[in-house]
């Protein structure tokens, strides 16, 4: 039998999707049994959505008041306290959270990690994308270790919300650094949704030429209800925050519906969306690479375009 504890990645009010994506890796695992552990305070709302995840057989509701922002230093040591007990596997999301969070309990088990994780051959074989996910890595851990993964989001549905998992309030004996303190949180706030998990997503490159042309890619997003990426290079050029970056140096994701404006399409940006289920490209150049990869394409000007896409989709 293999015990699978996956932490919950959330915001204090709602669980990120990404949580029941993890679910979906774990319940791959021959035997599995899966508990999701919630931390942070005032959790109640977010510890019942967990419950609801399919494959999910009970969920830990471990509240502390250290733990409301959900800082990895602190929140290592209480997932390690759990890990120890009764588990032999634990699992993060392949997100900013679960990328500073799980090396950090890999550190403390003294156990080795698996990065990425995109399929589960065994309870202790999984495979994993390298070389900007041209080349795929068959990954064996020992059986004797427990297994610390992140688990990569875009190679994963989301769980359906129909269980009914019981919920446990716990407490958790763990020596809490005082070297770390939360001060501030600064982030674009946004009423779009969240670009990792999102089904809909609209990116613009290069050729938007500046953030005042950005905002056609805004504009096309909230017509569709997607949320909005951009290419490393608009990222560069100043044209987007740095959060929207999609691609091998930005995030990873794997929407129904991608639309890519004004993209050349270079393989670093590729590896970022090459799991998309529909991919549509908009360029003016007919030779451009992301053309090879489209679902759709139109070769035009985007400027002409855009508002043109947007005229449509006001009509229908």
């Amino acid at each position: 039998m293999s015990h699978v504890l996956i932490i919950a990645e959330h915001d204090g009010r709602q669980l990120n999707l990404s949580t029941a994506k993890c679910v979906s890796c774990a319940v791959q695992i021959p035997n599995a049994q899966v508990t999701v552990a919630v931390f942070g305070q005032d959790i109640e709302a977010v510890a019942a959505s967990a419950a609801l995840i399919r494959g999910v057989t009970r969920v830990l509701r471990i509240e502390n008041p250290a733990s409301v922002h959900l800082l990895s230093a602190v929140i290592a040591p209480q997932a390690v306290a759990l890990a120890r007990c009764a588990y032999t596997h634990v699992f993060g999301p392949s997100t900013t959270f679960g990328k500073d969070l799980m090396p950090r309990i890999a550190a403390l088990l003294d156990a080795p990690q698996i990065s990425d994780i995109m399929a589960v051959d065994s309870a202790h074989q999984f495979r994993r994308p390298i070389y900007a996910g041209n080349a795929v890595l068959t990954v064996d851990v020992s059986n004797e270790a427990i297994v610390v993964g992140t688990v990569r989001t875009a190679s994963f549905d989301t769980a359906p919300a129909t269980g009914s998992a019981a919920v446990e309030r716990v407490s958790v004996d763990a020596a809490l650094p005082l070297h770390t303190r939360f001060v501030a949180l600064s982030g674009a706030s946004s009423d779009r949704p969240d670009l990792q998990t999102a089904s809909r997503v609209v990116s613009g490159g290069r050729a938007l030429a500046s953030a005042e042309n950005f905002k056609l890619v805004y504009e096309l997003a909230d017509a569709l209800g997607a949320a909005v990426g951009a290419s490393r290079a608009a990222v560069d050029s100043g044209y987007a925050p740095n959060e929207l970056q999609v691609g091998q140096t930005g995030k990873i994701i794997a929407p129904d519906l991608y639309i890519a404006v004004g993209i050349s399409g270079a393989i670093q940006h590729m590896t970022g969306i090459k799991d998309a289920k529909t991919i549509v490209a908009i360029n003016k150049d007919a030779d451009a690479p992301i053309f090879e990869s489209a679902d759709l394409g139109l070769v035009g000007d985007l400027f002409t375009l855009i508002p043109e896409l947007r005229a449509q989709l006001a009509r229908s």
